[in-house]
């Protein structure tokens, strides 16, 4: 059960892409592995711990050829799965169905043919706890296009 929050948030990214609605997202002019490290640090640096990370583009490369999918979705992705314990009570004082929000997810990928950017995204939360978790969320990306 914890993967559907980021796997949905991933479904939205990928099918959505140009409807913006809910979904925070930045190309950075770096590669994979430099904007990934960069995110890892940003939330090892404040003192959370990841939890977690999925290696999405791994799997759907390798499960394509059983559901009959020729289409390479990703180069490269990966979901970094993080966690603030105060930051998640507060949230979830406010609204105990915030618990979906849990853990925050950061997405890092690049799509075929897109050599020189990487894309870091997340899924907006909403209502009042957007304004507990949207500046740590922003905080991180913003330091990995730096």
């Amino acid at each position: 059960m914890r993967f559907l929050a980021p796997l949905f948030c991933l479904a939205l990214l990928t099918t959505a892409a140009h409807a913006d609605s809910g979904i925070v997202k930045e190309k950075v002019a770096a590669s994979f592995d430099d904007t990934r490290d960069a995110i890892t640090l940003a939330i090892e640096g404040r003192g959370l711990v990841i939890n977690y990370v999925s290696h999405i583009g791994d799997m759907l490369e390798r499960t394509g050829a059983d559901i009959g999918a020729t289409r390479q979705v990703f180069a490269k992705a990966e979901i970094i799965e993080f966690c603030s314990a105060g930051l998640s009570r507060q949230m979830m004082e406010l609204d105990p169905h915030n618990i979906v929000l849990c853990p925050f997810a950061i997405s890092v990928y690049t799509l075929p043919g897109e050599t020189q950017t990487t894309w870091v995204a997340y899924c907006q939360p909403g209502g009042a706890a957007a304004r507990l978790v949207q500046p740590l969320l922003q905080a991180i990306t913003d330091e990995a296009g730096q």
